[in-house]
């Protein structure tokens, strides 16, 4: 028998809005839901894709998310825009607030989209390349909960932190990035622990503050910052712009809020998109030539671009669908007993 199942995006979709309808999230959410974990499939970004549904439901369960909550709009200044999740899922707040963030920014150049007291568990790369879709450059970023210790330090005070950006390219696709300013993603320790595989020892460090290479024991201690130092000062920056400056959680305090219960962090989010034809004015064509001439001296010496390996598993993943371990499909379907 097989390891892995074979599905098509459109039998992932599916399956994922049974998912979420079985446990009672509105079609709305589950729609938003549905799309973003197809597309983390169709990517091969396996820790982002039909995996998260699991936690969805979790989250669910332990009665702290809203499944049935209707997001609310608030224009707080001609260049800023605040969508209140009222404790639902962010998916639905960004699907929300995007079109109102793209017309102030074609308005003043520049505008901000911030989404409070909402539960996220999404990769940050569809949210930009989003944006990117509609002519915008886009920066997104947010806590999460505290699992990632500060560089020289032992206890957890970040979150995994992701900063993501997207710069639209005329013709294809945008040039992207997300990343965790943690070494690598919660969701590929937590993969590694459920399989039995070791990770690698600058991941994470155990209970006692010593490297780790034991995925289980990782989990029990603290992630470690990317790039040491600099990692740690980004981390840092992410929670004053998308925790304190925006009114909403830490992620020591979504920590908090979560109550051991294991479900998805709590905390706020800030997007920023800009119009490039409002900073560009009559240069516009000229400044996007500027920008593919960089792009052009990147991967004309062989290097490539962010995201081009998630492109081609989208390729890919568009032609043959996607591959998902039999003991994950199982568990999916076991969701829907």
């Amino acid at each position: 028998m097989s390891e892995h199942v074979t599905l098509s995006l459109d039998q992932v979709h599916a399956l994922s809005l049974q998912v979420l309808a079985r446990h009672g999230l509105s079609e709305a959410h589950a729609q938003a839901i549905a799309e973003v974990v197809t597309q983390g499939q169709r990517d091969e970004c396996h820790s982002h894709g039909v995996y998260r549904l699991l936690g969805c439901v979790r989250s669910v369960r332990e009665g702290k998310v809203d499944p049935q909550a209707e997001p609310s709009v608030r224009h707080i200044s001609a260049g800023v825009l605040e969508v209140d999740a009222h404790y639902g899922y962010s998916l639905l707040s960004f699907k929300t607030g995007l079109p109102l963030l793209a017309e102030k920014a074609r308005s003043q150049g520049i505008a901000a989209m911030v989404i409070k007291r909402c539960f996220h568990f999404s990769a940050l790369w569809p949210e930009v390349e989003a944006v990117a879709a509609t002519g915008l450059v886009g920066l997104a970023m947010n806590p999460s909960h505290s699992w990632v210790a500060p560089a020289g330090g032992k206890q957890p005070v970040f979150g995994t932190n992701p900063l993501a950006f997207a710069w639209p390219r005329p013709g294809g696709h945008p040039f992207v990035f997300d990343f965790a300013t943690s070494a690598i993603a919660r969701g590929d320790i937590e993969l590694h622990a459920r399989q039995g595989k070791p990770i690698p020892e600058h991941w994470a460090i155990d209970a006692q503050g010593q490297p780790t290479t034991d995925a289980k024991a990782a989990l029990q201690g603290a992630m470690q910052t990317f790039g040491g130092h600099k990692g740690s000062a980004l981390a840092a920056m992410i929670e004053l712009l998308a925790g304190a400056l925006i009114g909403d959680l830490t992620s020591a305090e979504s920590m908090a809020f979560d109550e051991g219960v294991g479900a998805a962090p709590c905390h706020g989010e800030l997007i920023l998109a800009f119009d490039p034809k409002v900073f560009l004015g009559a240069d516009y064509e000229q400044g996007l030539a500027r920008a593919e001439g960089l792009f052009q001296a990147i991967t004309g010496q062989g290097a490539r671009l962010p995201s081009q390996r998630r492109f081609e598993a989208r390729e890919r993943s568009e032609r043959h669908g996607v591959q998902i371990p039999q003991a994950l499909y199982r568990d999916i379907q076991a969701l829907l007993g």
